[in-house]
């Protein structure tokens, strides 16, 4: 009797309670830093203390992870390439011998241990995910769609990366802001409400009523706000909204669709699958259960998952979706985690189909892995011109990586020390449009911008930013081993020359012979453009040549986006107010104004 209560015991408080979180980084076991990265792998979700120490967690995962405990397998002293401990190497061929016992569900061919590590991260990898055999298997049953907040059919995503809409601010509901696209993920967008950061973006279905056309706040008798946390004065909101908006790509009203009628009750039962968005990591959709029900609020559970990710929300919430949504609307779902549970490992990154022919089906554990993604390479051509900010020669051949963001972080850690200015350079990155990044140099870390790196062809796009507000070639860049000559630098204009002392009266006088002394200036090539279709650099190397004292205020220049348009627009009360420039200066460049003028 008593073997029996203590097996029913430990029945009841096993599964049900997870152990105690662990509180230390799980690259560099610091105790004492909050862990704000999550990364799920294959036996479950490690947390990281940094940016760095996730980053090298996975260089090394992907070189040898244990088949086991899913850790990064360090040191020489390992019974197996495999494996971590001879713990886990034992522990792990019991667990073979008995799934071998119980489940004998086909034919099989033996796992060859030279094929190395588990593949790729969990979120990296979509493959087909039968729910049939699922519920069949955990002997389950869906929700009916009748107790969700959906469409009958998933609605179709037509927005792109870009658009700006008005969205209400996550974290002020009584906000109506300005947000832009950042990335589409079947019928959700990725949305960052502008003027805040990179680190609030948060996740909406096309159909949601908190997602609306511009134009929308002011005919409903609003006005648009700045997001909470907006990183500018607050009286320079109306300046920053006309700037946000001038020239950009506005998603039209037709691509906007009805949010569905929800159910007037909460008709969940305990014990229904469900499919449902990860919190803490919200680009993601899992399965899930319904663990309670109470008034009207579910508790969700993902299975096979440690119960710190579970959480409560509202029957009528639109985070959750019927069973078999993510497979009608394109979205990648996550399977269950395995929690020791030999079902959930059977249903881990299942294939989409089993061949006929016994040879090609793959044993269980051949199911949970797969080949590691192939590194994204950078090709330097040092032949190409570099700027006046760093030398080609002491760049390298090629750099790689296994994600487009951090092979633009090694490109721009190879220019920073191929660079006699570094800290110009990290000064010039620093003031772009894009993504925060971060960024060592020097034993200092910095943080600089670049445009948002989706998939691997976004690179141009860095190439092109790193090429403008560099100066250096942008065929220097490539994702091709391949280039012949560049035309580019065959025709660059020669390097501007700052004017010694002596002529740098003459830039400010208001004389008539300043039009002869400009055009045989250096800047002859660039008068010939006109003024209206300069870009911000042109603008800077404009009012650095004709007079290097205002060379110190490019980077307001650049901060503001003065283009060619905008400098002609300019007057001495606007550059002192919103750019905080001091009257001098201010009147030299209204003086440049008025001769371009």
């Amino acid at each position: 009797m008593s073997s029996n209560n203590n097996s029913g015991t430990t029945k009841l408080r096993g599964p049900g309670r997870p152990p105690k979180k662990s509180t230390s980084c799980t690259w560099c076991n610091e105790g004492k830093l909050p862990l704000k990265y999550i990364l799920p792998t294959t036996n479950g979700k490690k947390e990281f203390c940094s940016e760095t120490c996730l980053s090298e967690f996975r260089k090394a995962y992907v070189k040898g992870a244990c088949l086991q405990c899913d850790n990064v397998i360090r040191g020489n002293n390992n019974p197996s390439k495999d494996f971590c401990s001879t713990h886990c190497m034992s522990k792990y061929q019991k667990r073979n011998e008995t799934n071998n016992r119980i489940v004998p569900v086909l034919q099989t061919i033996p796992v060859d241990g030279s094929q190395g590590s588990p593949g790729p991260f969990q979120y990296e990898t979509f493959q087909t995910f039968d729910w049939e055999e699922y519920l069949r298997e955990t002997k389950s049953i869906p929700a009916p769609h009748s107790c969700f907040k959906q469409a009958p059919n998933p609605p179709v995503n037509d927005f792109k990366i870009g658009m700006k809409l008005e969205a209400l601010d996550p974290r002020n509901v009584t906000s109506t802001c300005i947000a832009t696209v950042i990335s589409v993920l079947g019928p959700r967008l990725r949305l960052r409400l502008d003027g805040s950061d990179n680190k609030n973006d948060f996740w909406r279905l096309v159909d949601s009523s908190e997602i609306h056309p511009i134009g929308h706040c002011e005919k409903s008798g609003g006005m648009l706000q700045p997001p909470l946390g907006f990183r500018m004065n607050a009286s320079s909101w109306p300046m920053f909204l006309l700037k946000t908006l001038n020239g950009a790509e506005m998603a039209p009203s037709k691509i906007f669709q009805k949010e569905p009628i929800g159910p007037r009750s909460n008709n969940f039962q305990v014990g229904q699958k469900l499919e449902a968005v990860d919190k803490k990591n919200p680009q993601l959709i899992c399965t899930a259960t319904v663990g309670a029900v109470k008034n009207d609020q579910i508790h969700v559970t993902f299975d096979g998952w440690r119960g710190a990710f579970d959480y409560w929300c509202r029957y009528d919430s639109r985070d959750i979706f019927p069973v078999g949504w993510c497979a009608k609307s394109g979205h990648p779902m996550q399977p269950p985690g395995q929690k020791n549970n030999s079902t959930a490992n059977r249903f881990k990154l299942r294939t989409p189909a089993i061949s006929s022919n016994l040879s090609d089906v793959q044993s269980p554990e051949a199911d949970t892995s797969a080949p590691p993604p192939p590194p994204i390479t950078v090709y330097f051509h040092k032949t190409c011109q570099g700027g006046p900010l760093f030398d080609t020669a002491q760049l390298p051949s090629s750099v790689e990586d296994i994600s487009s963001v951090l092979v633009a972080k090694k490109v721009v850690s190879e220019i920073l020390g191929a660079s006699s200015k570094p800290e110009t350079v990290l000064a010039r990155l620093g003031a772009l449009r894009g993504e925060e990044m971060v960024i060592s140099h020097g034993g200092t870390t910095y943080t600089i911008k670049l445009p948002a790196l989706v998939k691997t062809s976004d690179l141009e796009n860095v190439f092109s930013a790193l090429s403008s507000s560099l100066g250096c070639c942008q065929n220097l860049f490539s994702l091709d081993t391949a280039r012949g000559e560049c035309n580019n630098c065959e025709n660059r204009p020669p390097p501007v020359k700052r004017k010694p002392p002596a002529e740098q009266e003459a830039a400010t006088s208001t004389t008539p012979a300043d039009t002869a002394s400009l055009s045989e200036s250096p800047l002859a090539s660039l008068n010939k453009t006109p003024t209206q279709e300069w870009g911000i650099e042109e603008v800077i190397q404009f009012i650095e040549s004709t007079d290097p004292c205002l060379g110190v205020h490019a980077e307001l220049f650049r901060k503001h986006e003065i283009d060619g348009k905008a400098l002609l627009l300019l007057n001495s009360d606007m550059m002192m107010k919103y750019m905080g420039l001091k009257l001098g200066p201010a009147l030299k460049i209204c003086n440049l104004v008025a001769r371009l003028k």
